[in-house]
């Protein structure tokens, strides 16, 4: 109990002193909803990666740190190309983003001449200047549902997301890359079988990147699995969730790190990972040490050239 106490209070006299620093760079802090706790407690601003990369944008800050994966901080350039963007650890990539470069989408694209290119956002800037729309897990069904019916799309990287945009959008000629986190594919519908079966009344929220979705929803078609508790949702609409409804329990399907923001703003509800095992190493490298070494030596710097940058955000 004493060894809590006290890496408590020292992770408390590092954040006043991170926060000071920051002051005197005129420095924004940003953290993804799935960074470490004491991280997400340090941040000005805590969400999903577009929304950080937004609300960075309207601040008057030169600086922005962000707590997050790398092309979390190349969205943050492509929206902020007069900021310094800095990112606390080199070495925080993501799978999913690994799953497709920029000249497979080139290929892809030549596949299929005239069709329409929807990007999830956890995609590099270079895939992201390829794109003729860029989404999130929140609007991905609204963007593909806005574009004529008569046109090819063509969604990657993600599979799960992809094959749920396209059962939500009944949408014939939509073709999808084969790309997944592997956070996310990791969590299955055997481990959400026993969470509900452990905790019955519990609301299930998840999020349409995970590998479970896709047999949850098919669950559903079949009649196999009551919906009425179900909700597939964005980070950020799972932030929301609690606070619209009376239930008092819920099953979270995605990264383990959005529970302690969802502990910290509903402290009298119980939420539940439905995989303690789904944490990402990428979102857990940075740490309070680094994002002060970061603030100290303005590093580690992430700049996308003008060319990219600019198709980018046209995209985005």
């Amino acid at each position: 109990m004493s060894t809590q106490v006290s890496t408590t209070i020292a992770d408390l006299t590092l954040q006043d002193e991170i926060r000071s620093l920051a002051k005197s760079r005129n420095a924004v802090i940003l953290a993804h909803n799935y960074e470490r706790p004491e991280v997400q407690d340090l941040a000005d601003y805590v969400g999903d990666s577009l929304g950080l990369s937004r609300e960075a944008a309207r601040t008057s800050a030169e600086v922005i740190v962000f707590c997050g994966v790398h092309f979390m901080a190349e969205t943050a350039a492509i929206l902020s190309p007069e900021k310094t963007v800095l990112l606390p650890d080199l070495g925080s990539g993501c799978s999913l983003a690994d799953t497709m470069t920029a000249e497979q989408l080139r290929a892809w694209k030549s596949e299929h001449p005239g069709a329409v290119v929807v990007s999830y956002v956890n995609t590099t800037a270079a895939v992201k200047a390829e794109t003729d729309y860029c989404c999130t897990s929140g609007n991905a069904v609204e963007i593909v549902n806005s574009i004529p019916a008569d046109r090819e799309v063509l969604f990657g990287p993600d599979i799960f997301l992809g094959a749920h945009v396209r059962r939500m959008t009944g949408r014939a000629n939509m073709h999808v890359w084969m790309g997944e986190c592997h956070v996310h594919a990791g969590i299955s519908p055997e481990s959400l079988d026993a969470m509900r079966l452990a905790h019955p009344g519990a609301e299930l929220l998840v999020h349409p990147e995970c590998g479970c979705s896709t047999s949850v929803l098919e669950g559903i078609s079949a009649g196999a699995i009551d919906q009425k508790d179900l909700h597939i949702l964005s980070t950020e609409g799972m932030i929301r969730r609690p606070a619209e409804t009376s239930a008092n329990e819920f099953i979270v399907a995605t990264e383990v790190g959005i529970l302690h923001r969802l502990r910290k703003a509903n402290p009298d509800k119980r939420f539940f990972a439905a995989d303690e095992r789904a944490s990402c190493i990428f979102m857990k490298l940075t740490t309070l040490e680094k994002v002060k070494h970061s603030l100290e030596a303005m590093e580690h710097r992430i700049t996308v050239p003008k060319e990219i940058a600019d198709r980018a955000r046209l995209a985005i």
